[in-house]
């Protein structure tokens, strides 16, 4: 096969052509959904936790999470006093129950579930503020120890928990 200098130059320039106008456009990818947040502060103050099975760091890792979370997902500066987003709130419910009856009257399945009510103050547009409780849950065999699973299951629930607040405070999910 012969290729002759026409050639060449007819693919060289088409290539050319396409790498010129595939620079002059861009895509922009926002994985949080469209969120479009004013302001230029979060603050995050310390969840207490009031639950009536107390777990004792339970506490400082929903506020650190919850922190880290904004930190890492916003723009917004994070500030140790009342910011133009502030969270508070409280841990109310850490349970574990069970969910499903085997023979015997044994549970084959418990339930862990924890429960966090958020204040979500948002001092640019007030109309978006809110008091609410998230809940999440994991069921796991009864035959395990829970003091096994606790850490793991707690991790999972907690980001699950967190990305619910983030969702309702910003992209009004």
């Amino acid at each position: 096969m012969k290729i002759d200098m026409k050639s060449i130059l007819w693919i060289s320039l088409n290539w050319f052509a396409l790498i010129l106008l595939s620079s002059c456009f861009s895509v922009r990818y926002d994985l949080k959904g469209g969120a479009d947040i004013k302001g230029n502060t979060v603050s995050v103050q310390y969840f207490d936790n009031r639950a009536t099975r107390v777990e004792p760091s339970l506490s400082q890792k929903m506020t650190d999470e919850l922190r880290n979370y904004m930190e890492s997902n916003t723009k917004l500066r994070v500030v140790n006093t009342i910011g133009d987003h502030d969270f508070s709130g409280e841990i109310t419910d850490y349970k574990i129950s069970p969910v499903a009856i085997a023979a015997g009257d044994q549970a084959a399945k418990t339930r862990f579930t924890i429960t966090v009510r958020v204040k979500y103050t948002d001092s640019i547009d007030p109309d978006n503020s809110f008091d609410t409780s998230f809940s999440r849950f994991r069921d796991f065999d009864s035959t395990q120890d829970f003091s096994s699973v606790e850490g793991s299951l707690s991790e999972e629930i907690l980001e699950e928990i967190i990305e619910q607040i983030f969702n309702k405070a910003f992209v009004n999910w």
